[in-house]
């Protein structure tokens, strides 16, 4: 880190803060020995999601945080277990360093984690994001769900 007085290159560290998006770090130059302080952030690329139709918009975790609430109605999942599983997946694709992502990509990875969580709840889900046509289909995502035990 440059000094704002002297210019140097190297300074140490006196005290590191973190707050909420940020740290906070005071610091002393090895040269002139004046004190300042650096805020550090993490920098977040957005995520572009492509929808089925090919439309494109950003990932909106609060979405996706809703869309599993809907699935999870009336079960025993707390909404703190739904808020972990959004977390993760957005983790996920934060680590992926894929800027844009196929909305299936995200549908999977979420009845993925409901499998776990919740049979009925991943059933829910998968009826509306698989958009099952008739019972039988229906029927071959339970008959898949009773062979996975």
């Amino acid at each position: 880190m440059k000094c704002p007085f002297c210019g140097f290159d190297e300074s140490k560290v006196i005290d590191s803060r973190p707050n909420d998006e940020t740290i906070r770090r005071r610091r002393e130059c090895l040269s002139c020995s004046k004190r300042f302080t650096t805020y550090e952030f993490v920098e977040h690329m957005p995520i572009v999601i492509i929808k089925k139709d090919g439309s494109r918009q950003s990932f909106d975790k609060v979405k996706l945080i809703n869309s599993m609430v809907h699935a999870c109605d009336k079960r025993q999942v707390s909404l703190t277990d739904i808020e972990n599983v959004a977390s993760e997946i957005e983790t996920e694709l934060q680590n992926s360093l894929e800027r844009e992502v196929p909305s299936t990509q995200i549908g999977e990875m979420v009845m993925k984690r409901l499998k776990t969580l919740d049979e009925v709840a991943y059933v829910r889900f998968a009826s509306v994001y698989r958009q099952f046509k008739d019972i039988n289909t229906f029927m071959e995502e339970l008959s898949k769900l009773l062979s996975d035990k």
